[in-house]
C-alpha cells in the first residue's frame, strides 16, 4: 500500500525586536537563535533514519522559510552525499504561505495592533475569521490543495514543506477533527517542530499524524 509523507516544519525564529506583526512583509529574518533551531532541526532531519529518502523540498517563499530551508539543506545534504544521493534543491510554493492578516505591519498588543481596539473587535468575534482577512478555510483548502498534488506526484515518498505556523495547524486540525476553525492559544506547533502527515496514496486516507521538536532546547 503505496503511502506518502509530508513533513511539515516551522520557521525558526524570527529577529524583530519591536513585535511587529509582519505576516507576509519582507524583511523580517531569521535571528541567531532561530538560525539555531533550523540547524538543530536540520541534524534531526539528516540523523533519523525515517528521513533519509526525501524525495523534494518545499517552501514558503518569504525570507523566514527561505532561510529555514537552506539551513535544514545545509545539515541534510551532506549526509546524503554520504550515502551516495543527489542534493536537494528548494522549490517554492505560495500555498505554503503565512495567512493573510489584517494587523500586518502593527505592533502586536499596542494601539491600534491590540485586539481590544474599536475597530479590531469585529475581527476577532468572528471565530471562522478571528484576527487576519484569510479564513481558516480559504488556509485548509489552498494547504489542502498542495498536499494533495504532492501525494499524487510523489507516491510512496517522503517530501519537506516548510511552512508557518498558521497553516500547518490548521492543515492539521481539518484532518484531526473534520474542520479547520480552531483555538488559535491552543496551537501545538513550535518554532523548527516537524509535523508529519502520512496519507494512503490511492484513498489519500490519514495512515498517521507525528510531531516532533528538536529545537526545543535551543
Amino acid at each position: 500500500m503505496p503511502a506518502t509523507t509530508i513533513h511539515f516544519i516551522r520557521h525558526g525564529q524570527v529577529f524583530n525586536p519591536d513585535h511587529i506583526l509582519y505576516e507576509r512583509l519582507p524583511g523580517f529574518h531569521l535571528s541567531e537563535r532561530g538560525r539555531g533551531m533550523a540547524h538543530a532541526t536540520g541534524r534531526f532531519l539528516a540523523a533519523a533514519p525515517g528521513f533519509r529518502d526525501i524525495a523534494a523540498v518545499y517552501s514558503s517563499p518569504l525570507d523566514r522559510t527561505r532561510e529555514t530551508t537552506d539551513i535544514l539543506l545545509e545539515e541534510v545534504n551532506p549526509a546524503r552525499g554520504k550515502r551516495g544521493l543527489d542534493p536537494l534543491n528548494p522549490h517554492y510554493d505560495e500555498r505554503l504561505i503565512e495567512a493573510g492578516n489584517e494587523f500586518r505591519g502593527k505592533r502586536i498588543g499596542r494601539g491600534a495592533g491590540a485586539l481590544w481596539y474599536p475597530s479590531n473587535l469585529k475581527l476577532v468575534l468572528d471565530l471562522s475569521k478571528p484576527s487576519w482577512g484569510e479564513s481558516y478555510r480559504q488556509i485548509a483548502r489552498r494547504v489542502s490543495d498542495f498536499v494533495y498534488e504532492k501525494v499524487e506526484e510523489y507516491p510512496d515518498a517522503q517530501i519537506l514543506a516548510v511552512s508557518h505556523e498558521s497553516p500547518i495547524w490548521t492543515f492539521r486540525h481539518l484532518l484531526e477533527t473534520g474542520h479547520p476553525e480552531h483555538n488559535m492559544l491552543r496551537r501545538g506547533t513550535a518554532l523548527a517542530s516537524v509535523t508529519s502527515i502520512t496519507l494512503d496514496c490511492g484513498s489519500r486516507k490519514v495512515l498517521g499524524i507525528t510531531y516532533a521538536d528538536p529545537a526545543a532546547g535551543v
